[in-house]
């Protein structure tokens, strides 16, 4: 698969990544031999770049790719853990005492002495602006105990003050054919800095999989049950933040794009892989058959060029007057 280099961590991934939100049980309950039989199918098929977080099944998700690590010394794996929703989201929370305990905590559960890179998990705005806070993160790379690190954000003006910050390697923001403003300032700020960029939400919550009716029904603890109005986090997390009967006629007409051979959500993938300052792309996978899936998206990057004119057109049509207006 192709590899990229992930902005300042001066590493190769793959640019088709593994989210493994879903691997926390979060979306439905996985067994811990299905979970591990994602990763290995995953890696099978050339994936070289993992991103959890330590609130991920409160630890399962960290904890799962720890074991296969393990059980795996010669793999050569880039993994992303993030941090910051174990506490209130409120900016005096995010200290260098708090940001010691909980790197310790995932660097346990991780089972490594660094971690390759941490990321800030959707932390509120003004953390942004601290000083004292990136000034802690620089400490904890000058400990030894992060190599890197980088942000995970809701709002595009985060984004942008993370990447004026000197050290910020990376910044996960999401970005799918339903969420296209990080195209017109956040990507090409980020490829002039140097910054990597990694595409969360790829298929916005399932909706760009072509799979979904009005009558798909979601197990009770799956968030796209239970977070549709924003109720448990913030309500960008699920489909991208729209509307799911408008989400469904667009997805629709997405489908229409795709060639044969090539599956809607392989297609959500190849458009995004296109965009010029993509890293890698984190799509999540609840079987080995969908993470080979996702792979196999690295295959069809032509194709996302050729349907972006239409990409634009369908979110101009559904989406950029009801967006909400951080996203």
């Amino acid at each position: 698969m192709e590899q990229r280099t992930l902005g300042r961590t001066n590493r190769p991934v793959s640019v088709v990544g593994l989210g493994t939100w879903q691997l926390g049980a979060d979306w439905g309950e996985v067994e811990d031999k299905d979970a591990v039989a994602v990763l290995d199918a995953a890696v099978e098929a050339g994936v070289t770049f993992f991103d959890t977080a330590d609130v991920y099944g409160d630890g399962r998700s960290e904890t799962t790719i720890g074991r296969f690590l393990a059980a795996n010394p010669d793999l050569d794996i880039l993994v992303g853990t993030k941090m910051g929703r174990r506490v209130d989201q409120v900016p005096e929370n995010y200290t260098l005492s708090n940001f010691r305990q909980w790197i310790d905590r995932s660097r346990k559960n991780l089972g490594v002495d660094a971690l390759d890179l941490v990321q800030l998990h959707c932390p509120p705005t003004a953390v942004y602006s601290s000083d004292e806070v990136f000034d802690a993160l620089d400490t904890l790379v000058g400990d030894g105990v992060i190599r890197n690190y980088g942000v995970s954000v809701e709002r595009t003006d985060e984004a942008l003050a993370a990447i004026a910050r000197g050290n910020t390697a990376s910044v996960q923001i999401i970005l799918n054919a339903f969420r296209l403003k990080p195209l017109d300032e956040v990507l090409p700020a980020a490829k002039a800095a140097g910054v990597g960029i990694i595409a969360r939400v790829p298929l916005a919550s399932g909706l760009l999989s072509g799979k979904y009716t009005k009558d798909t029904a979601f197990a009770e603890n799956d968030h796209r049950n239970y977070n549709r109005t924003g109720a448990a986090f913030d309500v960008g997390e699920t489909f991208s933040g729209v509307d799911y009967e408008t989400g469904l006629q667009a997805a629709r007409e997405f489908a229409e794009l795709v060639p044969n051979g090539v599956s809607t959500a392989q297609a959500a993938l190849a458009w995004i892989i296109a965009q010029d300052g993509v890293s890698t792309v984190i799509p999540g996978a609840r079987n080995p058959e969908q993470a080979r899936a996702n792979a196999a998206a690295a295959d069809s990057a032509g194709l996302g060029e050729e349907i972006s004119a239409a990409v634009a057109d369908i979110y101009d049509r559904h989406f950029r007057a009801t967006v909400h207006p951080k996203w």
